[in-house]
């Protein structure tokens, strides 16, 4: 038998000797975790913390974690605390840090990944994917996801990622900041991958809250940043996208309603919808793109369903039909779908939502990865279990 299993602990203590004292005696009476995750809102002194619980966990213990946007557990979605999840059973993890991320992006994931590689002794081109799986975590203020992805995956396109963008409650985007835990140091403008080996049951998954309209566009123009649509069915961005909603040019922007959160577009790879939604209309009428544009490209149009519903189904259904007596989940929720439902007033739903998951730890982010792509407005998910 091999099984993953996981226990999680919350504080709202704001020192951060007390915060640590009182996230480790939750833990008391368990063996020792290999892995602990910590997820602390941004506001913290997270070097104080990070030195705090490094002190008091053992020395075999790994830990990875980020600053957040919100903290979630089975418990809800929380604000000002932090979560911390500690992680046991049959896997080995290797963890790997690349810096630099804003000067060469490419080559931080590429160092991330080759680092996490070499200390679970094994060449990247020689992962299999059937046991190995990687979990990302990222300055998502960088903007830097598909380069990095293209660094991590460059000798192994098939294994399969999750994982967002560490982020910040602040909204203003000049006093925005994001810090990553890697063991013992605390470190900004950099990616980490924690590399998992296991034999027990997996999953990295997706779950959002979109259907496909039936209709398509082509984003005909972009700028030379590849972010922002210029043209869209080759006539003005904003204006095609509102006239394809039958709304105004002012309802688009992200958070409304009626605009791109309730109808983003999608890339359709296979039989699934990857979320690339547009965020804000600019002053020249151009679109501003979460994720890397290309002239030509053909993406679908989406539309709303049951958020809270929907999270629901998927933790009661699809989860545990993708994994095998599933016992943990580490979480990555996107900030975008929190902006929604606060405009929608369904927080409470999707905070109930979590309950049905099981054990549970992660935090909202700026921005996912999952399976090699970067996508938004949705919660990805690495879970584990039981056979």
């Amino acid at each position: 038998m091999a099984r993953v299993t996981m226990q999680t602990a919350r504080t709202t203590q704001a020192d951060p000797i007390a915060a640590a004292e009182d996230l480790l005696r939750q833990l008391e009476g368990r063996e020792e975790p290999k892995l602990v995750t910590l997820f602390a809102s941004r506001e913290r002194d997270q070097h104080a913390l990070n030195r705090a619980v490094r002190e008091r966990l053992p020395k075999g213990t790994r830990l990875v974690g980020a600053t957040t946007a919100g903290e979630l557990d089975n418990r809800g979605i929380h604000s000002g605390s932090v979560v911390l999840g500690a992680l046991f059973g049959d896997f080995e993890v290797g963890l790997g840090l690349g810096t630099g991320l804003s000067a060469d992006a490419v080559n931080a994931g590429a160092t991330a990944m080759r680092r996490a590689a070499q200390e679970l002794g094994v060449r990247q081109s020689d992962l299999d994917a059937r046991r190995y799986v990687g979990l990302v975590i990222d300055d998502g203020f960088r903007y830097k996801k598909e380069e990095f992805l293209l660094g991590i995956l460059e000798k192994n396109q098939a294994l399969m990622l999750v994982g967002g963008g560490a982020a910040d409650h602040e909204t203003n985007p000049e006093r925005q900041s994001a810090q990553l835990h890697v063991d013992g140091e605390v470190t900004t403008d950099s990616v980490l991958v924690a590399l998992f080996k296991t034999h027990a049951p997996w999953g990295a998954l997706r779950s959002h809250w979109y259907q496909p309209l039936g209709e398509r566009l082509t984003i005909t123009r972009v700028d030379d940043s590849a972010t922002r649509a210029l043209e869209i069915d080759g006539k003005p961005a904003a204006q095609r996208y509102a006239d394809m909603l039958g709304v105004a040019v002012d309802d688009l922007e992200f958070g409304k309603p009626r605009g791109f959160a309730a109808h983003p577009t999608a890339l359709k790879v296979g039989r699934e919808y990857f979320i690339r939604a547009p965020w804000k209309v600019l002053p020249d009428g151009s679109i501003l793109f979460a994720n890397l544009l290309e002239e030509g490209s053909e993406l679908e149009l989406m539309k709303a369903g049951d958020l809270a519903g929907l999270t629901r189904t998927f933790f009661q259904e699809e989860l545990p039909r993708r994994v095998q007596k599933p016992q943990a989940a580490l979480l990555f929720h996107c900030s975008g779908r929190m902006w929604y439902a606060h405009a929608t007033e369904t927080v409470p739903a999707l905070a109930d939502s979590l309950r049905h998951a099981p054990t549970a730890a992660g935090m909202n982010v700026y921005f996912e990865v999952y399976s090699g792509f970067h996508i938004n407005t949705t919660l990805t998910v690495l879970a584990f279990g039981e056979n």
